[in-house]
């Protein structure tokens, strides 16, 4: 769908917008908001990207009172309708929602209502748009606005990816002069684009990121060696935020990585004299809907939970949110996370990552993509996102900076937020350089190894010079290697090597078991063919004070910021990826990843040699896309490329 099949302009006076802001129960627009809606009322596309709470439901509500018709609001969870629908009846807007609860004499009541034209919103899932019972429906609906909610479900790797989702551009199809607003909490670049691709939009659809600077948040993480460990820094946490466990000052959530873990952890908390409950989708569904309303209604201040719990919930008291394990990716990260603080007020945000971490999400990944026709890619891209979240974690320059450069908020970076972790506690890379990168190479050489035959531990084992069944065995013991950093912790030595994982220097293979493998990249740093820019793990996990140095500290090479020049070649290289996308039906991943595109905007190669030096770009990719990607950045028309007029 192009966009010049949608409504044209259209001219909305001043003040039938302040109107209607007022009767809403608004007294102005929130930064940004303005922007969206204006520009989804005159262009009538709009993707707009902006926290959980940040008012994206205004920017659809708005249009729908001022638009003759009536306005389809896809949404994913019923709570959330039916919240949003009782708002709109409070103010004297005639909304409705459909849903599964509604008994069948209430839902052809509440659909006849519709198609005499009394709704001015009507709030539905997308399974009843794909084949269900409003497809009919909606073909004949006076419709002049589709506004899709948590549209990153449309995304094949999205934390809550729904087919019925990415099925969605064929509703839209029946509803031609519809404006179109997708919105969605968190998405990179990438995620953008494959929204726009499985909506059918043009690749020139105006994009608008905002509001993602939160920096009442004080965002940490911390490696812990044990069980015992992570206890402490939970308790900690808790203890600091929510100060008092018979009159806490607010809520807290935790985030367990299994059901097992979420339910020992809410067991334990309880046995302190914590009011907490556990949530995960294993429990039956009254009860997680009771423990939903108990922590909505400050009846209980701590959930556990797994992933499943969030979506829909408004408190905004909740004082910290604590992951005891990382989840899948930057973007599920901050999700969560930003459900605490909702109120400005100071909040903690804290990630805790265990030894076991990597490996354990690795074979979540593996086990999830088998029996997908596009396993190999899905699995792959997954990973890369994990990657990225422990690449933030392991951090070096401010954690909110960081994650709003990962999503395109450059205009919200506050050069230090004077609060995370890496603000309050480091001072900058002191070491020697030469020394750096020697003990870089040694630890590399010891993954060259035992490359594709053991896991890290047995890495650590080898350059501690440690006894060990596996090195005598295959005779490693034998080597120059064994014992080449003996100086140095087991436990240190470890948190290094997960560095070089996250630099893309040591990968993992073999499903269910991993083996550790030394990538071309990481042969290269080994061998001192590339340099080993990698910011070597404290000796104590435990962080220096503040430094006032730190605000003036350099960003590391995969965070540094674009320059015009750069960004706007980024920016056609991205539309151009989206046209090939489109052209060749798979998601934009597939042609290229942000880093890789971004490493060519930056680099700016003029020839096949140079394409190949950005990350992810191998011979089969200058094989197929070379030609275009040099085209685009050359300032000529790509071949194959789409006309996005």
């Amino acid at each position: 769908m192009d966009a010049q099949d949608s409504t044209g302009p259209h001219d909305v006076p001043e003040d039938a917008l302040e109107a209607g802001l007022i009767r809403l129960g608004y007294t102005g627009f929130r930064p940004g908001q303005r922007e969206a809606v204006e520009t989804l009322l005159d262009g009538g596309r709009l993707l707009l990207v902006a926290p959980t709470g940040g008012g994206k439901s205004l920017t659809y509500q708005l249009p729908a009172t001022l638009l003759p018709g009536t306005t389809l609001v896809v949404s994913p969870l019923i709570s959330l309708m039916q919240d949003q629908v009782e708002a709109l009846q409070a103010r004297g807007v005639a909304a409705t929602y459909l849903a599964s609860t509604l008994d069948a004499s209430e839902q052809r009541e509440r659909m006849a209502r519709v198609a005499a034209g009394e709704v001015k919103l009507l709030y539905a899932a997308p399974e009843r748009l794909v084949g269900g019972s409003l497809t009919g429906l909606l073909r004949d609906l006076d419709c002049p606005l589709v506004a899709i909610d948590e549209a990153l479900c449309s995304s094949e790797w999205g934390h809550d990816f729904r087919p019925e989702y990415a099925a969605l551009g064929r509703v839209l199809k029946d509803v031609p002069k519809a404006r179109v607003l997708a919105c969605t909490a968190t998405a990179t670049p990438v995620v953008r684009d494959e929204i726009l691709a499985r909506l059918g939009l043009a690749a020139d659809t105006p994009q608008l990121v905002r509001g993602f600077a939160r920096p009442n948040l004080a965002l940490r993480a911390r490696e812990v060696p044990h069980k015992r460990g992570l206890q402490a820094e939970v308790d900690a946490a808790l203890q600091e935020a929510l100060i008092d466990r018979d009159s806490p000052a607010g809520a807290a959530i935790v985030y367990a990585p299994t059901r097992k873990a979420s339910e020992s952890e809410a067991t334990r908390l309880a046995s302190q004299g914590w009011r907490a409950l556990a949530y995960h989708a294993g429990m039956p569904g009254p009860e997680r809907e009771q423990v939903h309303r108990d922590f909505s209604s400050g009846a209980i201040d701590l959930v556990v939970a797994t992933n499943a719990f969030g979506m829909g919930i408004d408190r905004a008291d909740v004082r910290a949110v604590v992951h005891l394990a990382p989840p899948g990716s930057v973007e599920s990260y901050y999700q969560e996370v930003g459900r605490a603080g909702r109120d400005d007020a100071p909040a903690i945000g804290l990630m805790l990552i265990s030894p076991g971490d990597m490996a354990q999400r690795r074979g979540l990944i593996e086990r999830d993509g088998q029996g997908d026709a596009t396993s190999a890619e899905l699995v792959q891209h997954k990973w890369n996102l994990f990657l990225e979240l422990m690449r933030w974690a392991e951090g070096g320059s401010c954690r909110h900076d960081a994650i709003l450069r990962y999503f395109g908020d450059e205009a919200e970076t506050l050069a230090g937020c004077g609060r995370c972790d890496v603000c309050e506690g480091l001072a900058g890379d002191t070491s020697d350089e030469e020394a750096r990168t020697l003990l870089v190479r040694k630890a590399l050489s010891g993954v060259a190894r035992i490359h594709g035959r053991f896991g890290l531990t047995a890495a650590v084992k080898l350059l501690r010079g440690a006894t060990d069944e596996r090195l005598t065995r295959t005779g490693l013991d034998e080597t120059p290697t064994f014992g080449a950093l003996s100086a140095e912790s087991e436990e240190w030595l470890q948190r290094l090597l997960r560095r070089c994982v996250t630099a893309g220097w040591v990968d993992f293979d073999g499903g269910d078991r991993p083996v550790a493998v030394l990538t071309a990249a990481g042969s290269a740093v080994m061998r001192a063919e590339r340099p080993a820019r990698i910011l070597l793990p404290p000796r104590e996990l435990t962080l220096a004070k503040a430094s006032p140095r730190l605000r003036g500290q350099s960003r590391g090479d995969d965070e540094e910021a674009l320059d015009a020049e750069s960004q706007a070649l980024f920016d056609a290289l991205r539309r151009y990826r989206l046209s090939l996308a489109q052209a060749d039906d798979v998601p934009p991943y597939v042609v290229a990843t942000d880093r890789a595109l971004r490493d060519l905007a930056r680099m700016k190669p003029t020839d096949e040699a140079g394409l190949l030096l950005a990350h992810g770009i191998g011979p089969g990719k200058v094989e197929r896309y070379g030609e275009g990607f040099l085209s685009v950045l050359n300032g000529e028309p790509a071949a194959g490329a789409m006309d996005p007029e």
